[in-house]
């Protein structure tokens, strides 16, 4: 499986974060999170789950567990599993953050 510029596959709503499903197996999931001006993604966990986020584009701010700090392209952020995080795009141009599961989530 292989996808090319995956910026080009961001998926933004004007209500809330946006999300587009990259890959999927058994094993691993990648989406991207997408996140016009203002917009956020609220302190939440996973059981069972670790999360990997890289800043494919744009600023943003991220808490993990209690730490909160400032990202751009090139960061890669670690929630592990049933550690508390969230998103949040507090600038004028849109985020896009990879996001990386593994075990992955339920398919819908």
């Amino acid at each position: 499986m292989i996808v090319k510029n995956v910026a080009s596959q961001a998926a933004f709503r004007p209500d809330k974060m946006g999300k587009a499903d990259l890959l999927r197996t058994e094993r691993i999931f990648t989406g991207l999170n997408c996140f016009e001006p203002g917009q956020e993604h609220a302190l939440h966990t996973h059981s069972g789950q670790d999360k990997l986020y890289y800043v494919v584009q744009g600023q943003g701010i991220v808490r993990v567990g209690d730490v909160e700090t400032s990202i751009g392209p090139g960061d890669l952020v670690l929630a592990k599993a049933d550690e508390p995080h969230a998103l949040r795009n507090p600038g004028s141009e849109r985020l896009i953050v990879m996001a990386i599961m593994a075990p992955p989530p339920a398919a819908k």
